[in-house]
């Protein structure tokens, strides 16, 4: 994704340069494509950098034009320290204070704008590959009266697995290693020894005496080991 992303950056910089007077000299384009150039890897790496910490907020579950305005915002101060003081190394001096409300106006909507397409673009990409993508083999396992049940969970007993679904629960014979392996595809993860939690089943998550709970939609609790809690806090689960 980041080579994706920085390829992309590289484009756009080249195309924006491009747009600039015809009449420049070689030296002149090469500053040009050089300054645009730093400007879409800086951003983009700064981008990638704040869309993970928006993704750790429920505001990342509003849709992409939130989430991009959200990490736009966040952006916009880095980014905009970054354009004066390229603008002071190029000119060899800074620009005069008069200037500065114009670059926060053209720099917050040029975070806002390119994190909210970036955001809807790679949400697009995950649908896409989400709806072509085989169903889960686990999926053939659930009984009957599950059937085309929501998996929100499975749950560890003994030699059997309890099943936290849409339609309710139910025990298979199963091993917790097994099931996991066949539930690729569905976004999830184990949380502890003796449970995987769906993404979308998370009704709330809280923290207390070191360790992490998770509410699933059915009511039920699913304790946070602290081998996986580094994981989850990572992808914005706790």
């Amino acid at each position: 994704m980041l080579l994706r992303m920085l390829g992309a950056a590289t484009l756009i910089s080249l195309f924006v340069t491009l747009l600039g007077p015809l009449h420049a000299t070689p030296l002149q384009w090469a500053a040009r494509a050089g300054t645009n150039l730093f400007y879409g890897w800086a951003g983009c790496l700064l981008g990638l950098a704040c869309a993970r910490l928006v993704a750790r907020t429920r505001i990342w579950d509003f849709g992409a034009i939130p989430s991009g305005a959200a990490t736009g915002l966040l952006m916009m101060p880095v980014m905009s320290a970054v354009v004066w003081t390229t603008n002071t190394l190029g000119a060899g001096r800074p620009p005069p204070l008069s200037a500065l409300p114009e670059i926060l106006w053209y720099v917050t909507l040029i975070c806002i704008g390119v994190s909210s397409l970036a955001i809807l673009v790679g949400r697009s990409r995950a649908l896409a590959t989400s709806a072509s993508a085989t169903p889960p083999k686990f999926l053939e396992r659930l009984p009957l009266k599950l059937r085309g049940a929501e998996v929100w969970a499975v749950e560890a007993e003994d030699h059997y697995l309890r099943l936290h679904t849409s339609k309710g629960q139910d025990l298979i014979l199963m091993r917790l290693a097994d099931a996991i392996a066949e539930l690729e595809g569905i976004e999830g993860a184990q949380v502890h020894r003796s449970w995987w939690v769906a993404r979308d089943a998370i009704a709330d998550a809280r923290r207390g005496d070191g360790r992490a709970v998770l509410t699933l939609k059915d009511g039920s609790e699913a304790p946070v080991s602290r081998t996986y809690a580094g994981l989850l806090r990572e992808r914005g689960w706790i």
